[in-house]
């Protein structure tokens, strides 16, 4: 709720918001990179979905630089290791979406997803309500996370 009452839309790029931010928890910025960062997903599919974005604003894969690639696949690396240990994902799902047509929510500035997952995590409320419920907030992740990937 405190999200609802407070909700603004943001200006500009949301990547670049936080790429830019002063604050690293209140950009949900986990790690920073030479040419990529991880940050936590705003919108979460489950507790510790995450993204590693590039620093660079470009939309396609084609525009990255190998540098870029190189970074934002390390610290899915490092996402993927963190996840595991704190918070003992059984699997994951590691993709990016490259168009809106695939399903890219912000299509012009390149990130890669990094979703845990667990046995039985889908329940009838996400299959019937198609509804997340989330059992922790973001802040108490990015408390959780950020000292794993460090």
């Amino acid at each position: 709720m405190a999200w609802i009452r407070g909700a603004h839309p943001a200006a500009g790029c949301v990547f670049c918001n936080a790429r830019d931010g002063a604050d690293d928890r209140a950009s949900l910025v986990l790690l920073r990179g030479p040419h990529a960062f991880l940050v936590l997903n705003a919108y979460p599919y489950t507790p510790g979905h995450l993204m590693a974005v590039t620093n660079r604003h470009v939309g396609a894969l084609g525009e990255a630089r190998p540098e870029e690639l190189t970074d934002a696949l390390t610290l899915v690396q490092r996402a993927v290791s963190a996840l595991s240990l704190e918070y003992r994902a059984e699997g994951f799902n590691v993709g990016l979406n490259q168009g809106r047509v695939a399903g890219a929510g912000i299509e012009d500035h390149l990130h890669v997803h990094v979703v845990p997952r667990w046995g039985g995590d889908h329940n009838f409320v996400t299959v019937v309500g198609d509804t997340r419920v989330l059992p922790e907030d973001l802040a108490t992740t990015w408390e959780r996370l950020r000292s794993r990937v460090a």
